[in-house]
């Protein structure tokens, strides 16, 4: 890699900062849901931070033909799908830190995802850490002997949808630029969800002032903040020198929850979540040697 070539520093540290903020965000959502029931608080927190990113997406969503809004729009209930999934995994989660390692197996199954619905040739790295992921989510079943959690299937229901919203934002609404396709799709989720709450969950009377705090902090600092900072980083690196730092999520959640909540791992835990992140590794070895490399 030549110096020319190399992404900047500045992008690498915006994006370790984009990774800190997300596993943040763990925190700040499993604290607000003990208040809000679940697809109320992803709905209302994505509306919200949707819509205050909306101004800064206006310029361009101002030149667009009403024609390209119909790819996000498409593509946005997708991913209200897949953050229905993950918030209900997270409500029924006993522990965040294995919950985190099992969501970013989403990173490993997007070029699966690619070769089912567009006949690309994932990397062969991709089917050597597929098998090194399965034996880890084993080594996290031996826990309740050999059987998933809830929980864990519906963060298993999650990763895919996310692998497949990535396929589809890279391919299905190019035309759109970052920052106003993020502000479209998380107003689109902010509305479905809030709407499907409506109907399926009994909302609360009032909101004490600890969980208006937690979804103060999930809106402004896990997601306005860092969808902000996230399209800007990625918007001075390639997708894919991205995608390896966005692996640290899964690590710095963990840390967190150990911090916040005091949890432990036990060696079955330890093994699956280190096996899904070596996994991870493998997958994106080329970019990961490159970036040792720097």
């Amino acid at each position: 890699m030549t110096t020319a070539s190399r992404p900047p520093l500045k992008a690498d540290l915006l994006l370790l900062g984009v990774t800190l903020l997300a596993a943040a965000g763990w925190i700040f959502s499993k604290e607000a849901l003990d208040g809000l029931p679940p697809l109320l608080f992803i709905g209302s927190r994505f509306l919200l931070a949707g819509l205050l990113l909306l101004p800064f997406a206006w310029s361009s969503l101002s030149k667009r033909r009403p024609a390209q809004f119909r790819g996000a729009l498409g593509v946005g209930l997708v991913f209200a799908a897949a953050i229905a999934f993950w918030v209900l995994g997270l409500a029924h989660a006993s522990h965040l830190g294995e919950s985190a390692f099992i969501n970013s197996l989403g990173i490993l199954l997007v070029p699966v995802m690619a070769r089912l619905l567009f006949g690309d040739r994932p990397p062969k790295t991709t089917w050597i850490a597929l098998p090194v992921a399965v034996v880890g989510l084993a080594c996290l079943s031996l826990e309740r002997g050999f059987q998933l959690e809830a929980s864990q299937w519906l963060f298993l229901a999650a990763a895919a949808l996310f692998a497949l919203l990535f396929n589809l934002n890279s391919r299905v609404v190019r035309q759109l630029p970052a920052l106003p396709l993020t502000a479209i799709q998380l107003i689109v989720v902010g509305l479905v969800l809030t709407a499907l709450s409506a109907l399926s969950e009994p909302w609360p009377n009032r909101l004490g002032g600890d969980t208006l705090a937690w979804l103060a902090a999930s809106v402004l600092l896990a997601s306005t903040l860092r969808f902000f900072l996230q399209v800007y980083a990625q918007g001075l690196t390639t997708p894919s020198h991205a995608a390896v730092i966005m692996m640290l999520e899964g690590v710095w959640t963990a840390m967190l929850a150990a911090l916040w909540f005091g949890e432990t791992m036990t060696a079955w835990q330890l093994l699956g979540c280190g096996l899904i992140f070596a996994a991870l590794l493998i997958n994106r070895w080329r970019w990961v040697r490159a970036l040792w490399r720097r």
